[in-house]
């Protein structure tokens, strides 16, 4: 989750610039939107160990503690997740606790605030007046260290020649790529057959973008 550990590519160069420009962030907040595995978490840790920010759960915050939460900068994860009463009377009351002491409130979701379509109008309406930069889809080069990660983390070292292949055929999308390499991984060994490009192109034949999703 460090620095030196996230990619930067025209992808996300944008928003990596406006978390290093923290301080010229209107009203001091910002959320940061992008699909699942875009590296929303990874740069919003960043971001926390350059602050000495908290990082909270959207779905997760209560109102026990908001005083003293507000006194630091925050990060509040996955704002699309927000679900409860009281989680969303907290993220409100926070949200108004850090405009008063001036401390930067950082967060994230999947889609933008105006998608969000909060019951609280009043929350809704306050993140939606929220500085908001996206995470754009995965460039070829992003998408192909990304391939590179993943097939490193399954301790897996395909040829060039077959990343060169995949990218050329995957969708571009984090999802697409981590299906992929999963499905890849488990056919290769389930039926003890070598990663090479005829396997790899009865993977690419399925709906990739649609299996690698969680649901928000």
């Amino acid at each position: 989750m460090g620095r030196d550990d996230f990619f930067v590519s025209e992808a996300n160069q944008l928003a990596v610039t406006a978390l290093e420009d923290w301080t010229t962030w209107p009203l001091f907040k910002f959320v940061l939107i992008g699909p699942e595995g875009a590296g929303k978490t990874h740069l919003a840790h960043v971001w926390a160990q350059e602050t000495s920010a908290r990082i909270e759960d959207a779905n997760a915050l209560t109102e026990q503690g908001l005083d003293q939460l507000a006194n630091g900068p925050v990060v509040v994860e996955d704002l699309h997740a927000l679900r409860s009463d009281e989680a969303l009377r907290s993220l409100f009351h926070l949200h108004n606790l850090m405009q008063e002491t001036g401390q930067p409130l950082l967060m994230t979701a999947r889609i933008a605030p105006a998608h969000l379509k909060l019951p609280l109008k009043d929350l809704q309406s306050r993140l939606e007046g929220t500085t908001t930069v996206a995470l754009a889809p995965p460039d070829e080069l992003l998408l192909q260290v990304v391939l590179m990660k993943l097939f490193a983390d399954r301790q897996i070292n395909p040829p060039a020649r077959l990343i060169d292949y995949v990218l050329a055929r995957l969708p571009r999308s984090f999802a697409a790529a981590r299906a992929f390499v999963a499905e890849l991984d488990a056919r290769a060994l389930g039926e003890n057959r070598p990663i090479g490009q005829k396997l790899a192109a009865e993977v690419l034949a399925h709906d990739l973008d649609n299996k690698g999703k969680n649901p928000a």
